[in-house]
């Protein structure tokens, strides 16, 4: 669900308005006037264009967002708390607090391979999950963005003992991506001879790299980054010698251009407001050396 960072104000409500209580004072205590509780003014619900899908969502007063749950920096459960963290569900969050304040959001597990079927089937209203915007994908759903551009590298067991500098040196190798992404099929045109292994998760290709099951495993620079903060730099590395341009788009259904001006808009206010970078120090930041610049929305 949607974090509520207005909880940490509730004890200080309560301290006052017992305060205001006990000095027997018929004004009203700090934050409890006309205004309400919260010690300020009360956002104001946007208004949205009738018929609209941000309408039906504020009037609903809930979001389903698919996202990945394994995704480290991106959107991984966290296990003390049960809630999904990373810069994917940051970037959700903010957008959904334009559609409404009181909106909240029920995040649901959608790997890559699932991520066009959940949109078509409406299962989820819109997907945030390291989802790279590409011609195939725009054929069955639509993108708003990109918020974030990454690029496809190799992750080695740490040493790199077979000395692998690049994508060639993928052919003979045996490398693991995950299922219906665009990095299986990247290694598959620029790697012909690799051994190919699929997983649903990347997880699974860390496990199975560490095992010696595979000898590489190659997705997007940030993903192998998270993983390799994950495992550990005494056990795997990232070669740093990126292939492809990856940008990650929010994926919604086919058509819906409100929708899509909406995000996009939203998306350009938090690129220049501050918070899309600092959602990203308190994730990807985390274990990058810089903050880039937020790349430009492609309103297409």
């Amino acid at each position: 669900m949607k974090r509520i960072p207005s909880r940490w104000l509730t004890p200080v409500l309560v301290v006052l308005a017992l305060f205001a209580t006990s000095c027997g004072s018929d004004e009203p205590a700090p934050g409890t006037g006309a205004r309400g509780g919260d010690g300020g003014e009360q956002a104001q619900a946007p208004e949205h264009p009738e018929g609209s899908t941000m309408a039906a969502i504020q009037a609903a007063g809930t979001i389903t967002v698919g996202t990945k749950f394994d995704q480290r920096l991106f959107g991984q459960t966290n296990p003390r708390t049960g809630e999904v963290e990373g810069f994917d569900v940051e970037i959700a969050e903010l957008v959904v607090e334009a559609i409404g304040p009181e909106v909240e959001i029920d995040f649901v597990e959608t790997p890559s391979n699932i991520r066009e079927i959940a949109i078509e089937e409406g299962t989820v209203d819109m997907v945030v999950a390291t989802y790279t915007i590409n011609d195939a994908r725009k054929e069955r759903i639509d993108f708003a963005g990109p918020y974030y551009v990454a690029g496809q590298d190799i992750m080695v067991p740490a040493g790199n003992p077979l000395g692998i500098g690049g994508v060639d040196d993928l052919n003979g190798k045996r490398v693991c991506s995950v299922q219906g992404s665009t990095s299986i099929t990247n290694v598959r045109e620029l790697a012909p001879e690799a051994q190919v292994t699929e997983f649903p998760l990347y997880t699974n290709c860390a496990d199975a790299m560490r095992d010696g099951r595979v000898d590489a495993v190659s997705t997007d620079n940030v993903i192998l980054l998270g993983l390799v903060e994950q495992y550990g730099a005494e056990v795997f590395e990232v070669v740093g010698n990126a292939f492809t341009t990856e940008p990650y788009g929010i994926g919604i259904p086919k058509g819906d251009d409100q929708l899509r001006s909406f995000i996009n808009d939203r998306l350009e206010e938090i690129f220049a407001n501050g918070e899309w970078a600092a959602a990203y120090e308190r994730t990807v930041g985390t274990v990058s050396e810089e903050t880039p610049q937020p790349p430009a929305v492609d309103r297409y």
